[in-house]
């Protein structure tokens, strides 16, 4: 039935066009946004994981940014770092120099200040961005990555120790006494010798002989006749003889005495006797110690004549830890810093003590070989005070020393402050290479750090162009397909607006 009021077939063709325009718009949106999914609109569940991942990918845009700012700071710190390992050690090879007598020690001393007020320059222009990483204590952290969880978002940071080379003393705090953590072993440091008492005893008759091993120099005697007083000074003048550095030897009533004056070093005796006169000679002791049977050998060590300063092997260092010894008159302290142990606390107070030029006294630092602890040797030679008051001690809550503390008193015009700076220029050389590594190490991470977040930053853009992007070689097709309906609908439409007029043929 054809109707002239209602033209079911205009209304078709109609609906189908409003749908193929309907499509027709949606796809000129995509091809010219770029985007399937433009707006909440589009996609809502999609839209809202993209604007997440869009944020996450600005966020990581800016922490590569800050990434390469702090390798540039490292790099910066790193290369003053070297730049002071290489002055210190041609200040090294000057010190080197200036152990022989025979120099203008004068004019090494002065090579040594303008390389120390080199020193002294790199470590004030070691700066980036107003970022110096070899002056002060605090450390730095960089941004490092964005950490997104069910929980929220948290910020996580690469942390660089700040390696001090300053040359300053630090500030000796007020904190919990430290006392305990560092015993020392006399009340004085004195410059006698120590010593060992050789008894010869029994009976002795002519062609005995008798032998002692003094610090591995072998002495041997044969007895004349039966007198032990003339063994015991047979065996001093023999000693004496030997002319053995800071041994000598004397008699009273067949007892032999040496003595030994060598600060850093014991000396070791071993002894033994063979009656081979007739006699029934021995040496029944040394230091009172009795051989286990007669004319058996028996051994003693005299210890050397510095007093030490033994560290606690269980207490921990914290930074601002500072010790303080003193000696004489005069104390001399040393303030620990972040990440520093027993030995540098140790060698810290060894320089100190050079520093300060006490008239007679060296300093060693060893370590125990039983106990592993690190010990402070302090040796009083009596050329300033024939004895030293000699205590130690210490107190939380300081100001850290400079890692290149001491390096300001480096003196080589004296044999005695060429001696010194020798063994306390290689600690600054190795704190300066400590400091250069630890940077290199820090430098390492922020860059590989750097490369993740970038291949990280093109994962998460890739994902959401897969997300969110149109399909352009799709887009062209239904863009095409869209057209041709278009201009069908058209025709569809122009034909159901002719059948009424095709009913007028009915009334003609």
């Amino acid at each position: 039935m054809s109707s002239l009021l209602t033209n079911t077939s205009a209304m078709v063709a109609l609906q189908t066009m409003k749908s193929i325009n309907t499509n027709l718009n949606s796809i000129q949106k995509e091809i010219s946004t770029g985007k399937s999914v433009a707006t909440a609109r589009d996609n809502a569940a999609v839209w809202s994981i993209s604007k997440v991942m869009e944020a996450d990918v600005k966020g990581f845009k800016a922490i590569s940014d800050s990434l390469s700012l702090g390798s540039s700071t490292l790099t910066v710190a790193r290369e003053a770092s070297e730049k002071v390992t290489d002055l210190l050690t041609q200040m090294r090879g000057k010190i080197v120099a200036a152990q022989e007598q025979n120099v203008d020690r004068e004019k090494l001393q002065t090579d040594i200040v303008a390389l120390r007020d080199q020193v002294a320059s790199v470590v004030g222009a070691a700066q980036f961005s107003g970022l110096n990483m070899i002056s002060g204590t605090e450390d730095v952290s960089f941004l490092s990555s964005l950490d997104r969880s069910p929980s929220g978002v948290t910020a996580s940071k690469i942390t660089v120790a700040r390696q001090d080379m300053g040359t300053g003393a630090g500030v000796y705090g007020t904190g919990a006494s430290l006392a305990p953590n560092a015993v020392a072993s006399a009340a004085t440091a004195t410059s006698t010798g120590n010593t060992a008492d050789v008894t010869f005893a029994g009976t002795w008759a002519a062609n005995d002989t008798a032998q002692l091993t003094i610090g591995g120099v072998v002495v041997n005697h044969t007895a004349a006749g039966a007198s032990v007083t003339d063994i015991a000074t047979a065996f001093a003048g023999a000693i004496n003889a030997l002319g053995l550095d800071g041994v000598s030897a004397s008699n009273a009533a067949g007892v032999l005495t040496i003595t030994s004056t060598r600060g850093f070093e014991g000396l070791a005796i071993t002894q033994s006797s063979v009656s081979a006169g007739g006699g029934t000679s021995d040496i029944t002791a040394v230091n009172g110690a009795a051989p286990a049977s007669p004319n058996t050998a028996s051994a003693s060590t005299i210890d050397q004549r510095a007093e030490t300063i033994g560290f606690s092997t269980s207490a921990q260092v914290t930074a601002g830890d500072g010790y303080r010894v003193t000696l004489g008159t005069s104390s001399y302290t040393y303030i620990a810093g972040k990440g520093e142990s027993m030995e540098d606390v140790a060698r810290g107070l060894k320089i100190a003590i050079d520093s300060g030029s006490p008239e007679g006294v060296k300093t060693r630092v060893t370590q125990n070989e039983t106990t592993g602890a690190w010990v402070l040797n302090v040796d009083n030679d009596g050329t300033g005070n024939a004895s030293l008051a000699l205590s130690v001690t210490g107190n939380a809550d300081g100001e850290a020393s400079g890692g290149l503390f001491g390096l300001d008193s480096i003196d080589v015009t004296t044999n005695a402050g060429a001696e010194t700076a020798l063994s306390n220029i290689e600690t600054m050389i190795s704190r300066s290479i400590d400091a250069a590594a630890a940077f290199g190490s820090a430098q390492g991470r922020i860059d590989t750090q750097s490369d993740f977040i970038g291949a990280l930053t093109d994962a998460l853009t890739a994902g959401i162009g897969t997300l969110v992007d149109a399909d352009m070689e799709e887009a062209s097709a239904r863009l095409q397909a869209l057209q041709v309906q278009q201009q069908l609908g058209v025709q569809a439409l122009s034909i159901a607006n002719q059948a009424p007029q095709n009913l007028l043929s009915l009334f003609r």
